[in-house]
């Protein structure tokens, strides 16, 4: 069975774009792209001493269920070489869940929707580009309201002008 899912991708370290775009490539054979939002240029969250990010939200496709498709986007990211440090600090490449079709899981390794969507603006800028009318249940509002609620800024969409995910 294929199953919908959102996620958020964030890089601050390195050629920040061709992070982004080498996830999206390491994705095969059990995820497959749908559809892109634009990157933005988003500040900090969490950890403000840190570079600035690119960040994005891609719609893909997969037949893994909720707990190996984590396993699976970490695998990815420790092959691109992310290594974990600090909470909200620097890194390489971040591959966050953010939906899975219309499930609702609440386990210690995977709360599905992702519960920061709400508060963060570099989360709801580019995910407001795809699904603007999902309906988020803790907020009991759409992305689009929720992104129309927050200060977005000091979020840019990322000039790329010769090559599109």
């Amino acid at each position: 069975m294929k199953h919908i899912v959102y996620f958020a991708l964030g890089s601050n370290l390195g050629n920040r774009l061709s992070n982004l775009r080498h996830a999206v490539d390491h994705f095969p054979p059990h995820i497959s792209l749908i559809a892109s939002s634009p990157v933005y240029e988003t500040p900090p969250w969490g950890l403000l001493d840190q570079p600035i990010y690119l960040n994005q939200v891609v719609e893909v496709e997969t037949s893994l269920v909720p707990l190996d498709l984590l396993d699976y986007i970490k695998d990815v990211e420790r092959n691109m070489g992310r290594v974990e440090t600090v909470r909200y600090g620097p890194r390489l490449i971040d591959i966050d869940i953010l939906f899975y079709d219309n499930f609702t899981i609440d386990l210690p390794s995977l709360k599905i929707p992702h519960p920061h969507i709400a508060e963060r603006a570099f989360v709801l800028v580019p995910l407001a580009e795809l699904i603007p009318d999902k309906y988020l249940p803790s907020a009991q509002m759409t992305i689009k309201e929720l992104r129309d609620l927050i200060d977005t800024s000091e979020i840019t969409q990322y000039s790329v002008t010769t090559e599109v995910l």
